[in-house]
Protein backbone atom coordinates (compact mmCIF):
# COMPACT_ATOMS: atom_id res chain seq x y z
CA UNK A 1 0.00 0.00 0.00
CA UNK A 2 1.27 3.54 -0.84
CA UNK A 3 1.45 5.69 1.90
CA UNK A 4 1.68 9.60 1.71
CA UNK A 5 1.91 11.94 4.55
CA UNK A 6 1.25 15.62 4.11
CA UNK A 7 3.06 17.29 7.64
CA UNK A 8 4.08 20.77 9.11
CA UNK A 9 3.62 21.78 12.71
CA UNK A 10 2.76 25.09 11.65
CA UNK A 11 -0.90 25.00 10.75
CA UNK A 12 -2.54 27.29 8.05
CA UNK A 13 0.21 26.16 5.53
CA UNK A 14 -2.77 24.24 3.36
CA UNK A 15 -1.97 20.55 4.46
CA UNK A 16 -5.37 19.45 4.12
CA UNK A 17 -5.66 21.09 0.48
CA UNK A 18 -2.39 19.17 -0.78
CA UNK A 19 -3.79 16.18 1.04
CA UNK A 20 -7.64 16.11 -0.55
CA UNK A 21 -5.95 17.01 -4.12
CA UNK A 22 -3.91 14.29 -3.84
CA UNK A 23 -6.56 11.63 -2.57
CA UNK A 24 -8.81 13.09 -5.79
CA UNK A 25 -5.63 12.47 -7.70
CA UNK A 26 -5.18 8.80 -7.15
CA UNK A 27 -9.15 8.42 -7.20
CA UNK A 28 -9.07 9.74 -10.60
CA UNK A 29 -6.63 7.52 -11.78
CA UNK A 30 -8.89 4.40 -10.68
CA UNK A 31 -7.09 4.23 -7.42
CA UNK A 32 -9.05 2.87 -4.22
CA UNK A 33 -7.93 5.85 -1.50
CA UNK A 34 -8.30 6.24 2.01
CA UNK A 35 -7.62 9.53 3.09
CA UNK A 36 -7.11 9.30 7.05
CA UNK A 37 -8.01 12.64 9.13
CA UNK A 38 -5.32 13.07 11.93
CA UNK A 39 -6.70 16.70 12.58
CA UNK A 40 -9.22 17.64 14.85
CA UNK A 41 -10.88 20.28 12.88
CA UNK A 42 -11.76 17.16 10.36
CA UNK A 43 -11.44 19.11 7.50
CA UNK A 44 -10.15 16.29 5.04
CA UNK A 45 -13.47 14.28 6.68
CA UNK A 46 -16.02 17.11 5.73
CA UNK A 47 -14.50 16.95 2.49
CA UNK A 48 -15.12 13.50 1.12
CA UNK A 49 -18.53 14.01 3.24
CA UNK A 50 -19.46 16.33 0.94
CA UNK A 51 -18.04 14.18 -2.53
CA UNK A 52 -20.26 14.00 -4.82
CA UNK A 53 -22.32 10.07 -5.45
CA UNK A 54 -20.96 10.28 -8.85
CA UNK A 55 -17.17 10.39 -8.19
CA UNK A 56 -14.70 7.49 -7.29
CA UNK A 57 -15.67 6.88 -3.78
CA UNK A 58 -12.76 8.02 -1.03
CA UNK A 59 -13.08 6.05 2.33
CA UNK A 60 -12.51 8.69 4.83
CA UNK A 61 -11.08 7.81 8.26
CA UNK A 62 -10.96 10.68 11.09
CA UNK A 63 -8.48 9.21 13.36
CA UNK A 64 -9.18 11.96 15.48
CA UNK A 65 -12.26 11.09 17.33
CA UNK A 66 -10.59 8.48 19.49
CA UNK A 67 -12.35 5.44 17.93
CA UNK A 68 -10.47 2.52 17.04
CA UNK A 69 -10.27 2.85 12.80
CA UNK A 70 -9.45 0.11 10.08
CA UNK A 71 -8.13 1.02 7.36
CA UNK A 72 -10.03 -0.91 4.49
CA UNK A 73 -7.81 -3.88 3.45
CA UNK A 74 -8.57 -3.01 -0.42
CA UNK A 75 -6.76 0.40 -0.15
CA UNK A 76 -4.53 0.86 -2.25
CA UNK A 77 -3.03 4.26 -1.52
CA UNK A 78 -3.30 6.02 1.95
CA UNK A 79 -3.53 9.96 1.87
CA UNK A 80 -2.57 11.07 6.04
CA UNK A 81 -3.59 15.12 6.55
CA UNK A 82 -1.64 15.39 9.66
CA UNK A 83 -2.57 18.05 12.15
CA UNK A 84 -0.82 21.40 13.44
CA UNK A 85 1.53 21.48 16.18
CA UNK A 86 2.45 17.58 16.12
CA UNK A 87 6.22 17.25 17.59
CA UNK A 88 8.10 14.61 19.59
CA UNK A 89 6.08 10.92 20.28
CA UNK A 90 3.11 12.00 18.26
CA UNK A 91 5.29 12.82 15.57
CA UNK A 92 7.02 10.13 15.56
CA UNK A 93 4.00 7.53 15.88
CA UNK A 94 2.50 9.66 12.78
CA UNK A 95 5.55 8.96 10.53
CA UNK A 96 6.21 5.45 11.29
CA UNK A 97 3.12 4.92 8.95
CA UNK A 98 4.53 6.54 5.89
CA UNK A 99 6.78 5.66 2.79
CA UNK A 100 6.95 9.38 2.16
CA UNK A 101 6.45 12.81 3.89
CA UNK A 102 4.99 15.92 1.74
CA UNK A 103 5.80 19.28 3.50
CA UNK A 104 3.79 22.33 2.27
CA UNK A 105 5.35 26.03 2.94
CA UNK A 106 3.59 29.15 3.01
CA UNK A 107 5.56 32.26 0.91
CA UNK A 108 6.02 34.54 4.22
CA UNK A 109 9.42 35.04 6.43
CA UNK A 110 7.44 33.35 9.48
CA UNK A 111 6.39 30.47 7.71
CA UNK A 112 9.96 29.58 6.46
CA UNK A 113 11.63 30.36 9.69
CA UNK A 114 9.23 27.95 11.48
CA UNK A 115 10.16 25.60 8.65
CA UNK A 116 13.37 25.18 9.58
CA UNK A 117 12.83 24.22 13.24
CA UNK A 118 10.56 21.89 12.17
CA UNK A 119 12.68 20.19 9.46
CA UNK A 120 15.80 19.78 12.21
CA UNK A 121 12.96 18.09 14.27
CA UNK A 122 12.25 16.02 11.77
CA UNK A 123 15.61 15.26 11.25
CA UNK A 124 16.13 13.97 14.82
CA UNK A 125 12.55 11.72 14.76
CA UNK A 126 13.97 10.44 11.33
CA UNK A 127 17.29 8.98 12.86
CA UNK A 128 15.29 8.06 16.40
CA UNK A 129 12.64 6.22 14.10
CA UNK A 130 15.77 4.86 12.06
CA UNK A 131 13.40 5.11 8.66
CA UNK A 132 14.86 6.29 5.16
CA UNK A 133 10.91 7.76 4.87
CA UNK A 134 11.40 10.24 1.44
CA UNK A 135 10.42 13.67 2.33
CA UNK A 136 10.04 16.57 -0.05
CA UNK A 137 8.88 20.17 0.14
CA UNK A 138 6.39 22.27 -1.86
CA UNK A 139 5.77 25.73 -1.72
CA UNK A 140 1.70 26.62 -1.38
CA UNK A 141 -0.12 29.55 -2.27
CA UNK A 142 2.55 31.69 -4.13
CA UNK A 143 1.47 34.77 -5.81
CA UNK A 144 4.36 34.21 -8.51
CA UNK A 145 6.87 37.55 -8.86
CA UNK A 146 6.45 38.47 -5.57
CA UNK A 147 9.71 38.97 -3.02
CA UNK A 148 8.52 36.27 -0.59
CA UNK A 149 8.01 33.72 -3.39
CA UNK A 150 11.08 34.41 -4.40
CA UNK A 151 12.67 33.81 -0.70
CA UNK A 152 10.89 30.86 -0.59
CA UNK A 153 11.98 29.34 -3.70
CA UNK A 154 15.40 29.97 -2.40
CA UNK A 155 14.86 28.71 0.77
CA UNK A 156 13.26 25.40 -0.45
CA UNK A 157 15.91 24.99 -3.07
CA UNK A 158 18.92 24.98 -0.25
CA UNK A 159 17.15 22.70 2.09
CA UNK A 160 19.20 19.64 2.72
CA UNK A 161 18.58 16.17 4.27
CA UNK A 162 20.46 15.21 7.46
CA UNK A 163 22.51 12.65 5.16
CA UNK A 164 23.29 15.95 3.40
CA UNK A 165 21.61 15.75 0.19
CA UNK A 166 19.49 18.31 -1.18
CA UNK A 167 15.87 17.79 -0.55
CA UNK A 168 13.66 17.58 -3.32
CA UNK A 169 12.13 20.68 -4.03
CA UNK A 170 8.95 19.51 -5.62
CA UNK A 171 7.19 22.65 -7.17
CA UNK A 172 5.40 25.84 -6.31
CA UNK A 173 1.60 25.93 -6.19
CA UNK A 174 -0.07 29.22 -6.92
CA UNK A 175 -2.80 30.93 -5.11
CA UNK A 176 -5.97 29.42 -7.39
CA UNK A 177 -9.73 29.95 -6.74
CA UNK A 178 -9.97 26.71 -7.97
CA UNK A 179 -8.52 24.85 -4.83
CA UNK A 180 -11.67 26.73 -3.12
CA UNK A 181 -13.86 25.67 -5.86
CA UNK A 182 -13.02 22.21 -5.36
CA UNK A 183 -13.20 22.26 -1.42
CA UNK A 184 -16.17 23.49 -1.37
CA UNK A 185 -17.91 20.46 -3.70
CA UNK A 186 -15.66 17.31 -2.40
CA UNK A 187 -13.68 17.47 -5.33
CA UNK A 188 -9.92 17.75 -6.47
CA UNK A 189 -8.59 20.26 -9.07
CA UNK A 190 -8.54 16.80 -11.91
CA UNK A 191 -11.87 16.27 -11.37
CA UNK A 192 -12.78 20.02 -12.48
CA UNK A 193 -12.58 20.23 -16.90
CA UNK A 194 -8.83 20.52 -17.61
CA UNK A 195 -9.21 23.87 -19.62
CA UNK A 196 -10.06 25.29 -16.43
CA UNK A 197 -7.12 24.16 -14.19
CA UNK A 198 -4.73 23.82 -17.14
CA UNK A 199 -2.00 26.10 -15.11
CA UNK A 200 -3.22 24.35 -11.61
CA UNK A 201 -2.27 20.68 -13.56
CA UNK A 202 1.38 22.13 -14.63
CA UNK A 203 2.74 22.95 -11.15
CA UNK A 204 0.93 19.72 -9.83
CA UNK A 205 3.03 17.56 -12.90
CA UNK A 206 6.19 17.27 -11.14
CA UNK A 207 4.78 16.37 -7.51
CA UNK A 208 2.47 13.51 -8.69
CA UNK A 209 5.34 12.42 -11.61
CA UNK A 210 8.05 12.53 -8.50
CA UNK A 211 5.42 10.60 -5.81
CA UNK A 212 5.39 7.71 -8.88
CA UNK A 213 8.84 6.89 -9.19
CA UNK A 214 11.05 4.58 -6.90
CA UNK A 215 12.69 8.15 -5.77
CA UNK A 216 9.38 9.07 -3.24
CA UNK A 217 9.52 5.53 -2.21
CA UNK A 218 11.99 4.23 0.48
CA UNK A 219 14.66 1.34 0.01
CA UNK A 220 13.58 -1.99 1.24
CA UNK A 221 15.74 -2.80 4.45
Amino acid sequence: MRSILVLNAKGGCGKTTIATNLAGYYADQGQKVSLVDFDPQGSSTDWAAARPDNRPRISAIPIYDGRRHRIPPDTEVMIMDAPASTHDKALANIMRRAQTVLIPVLPSPIDIRAAERFLVELGGIRKVLDTNVKIAAIANRVRENTRNANSLEDFLGSLKLPNGKRMPFLTMLRSSKNYLDAANRGLSIFEFAPMATVRDREEWAHLVRWLGSKRSIPDEK
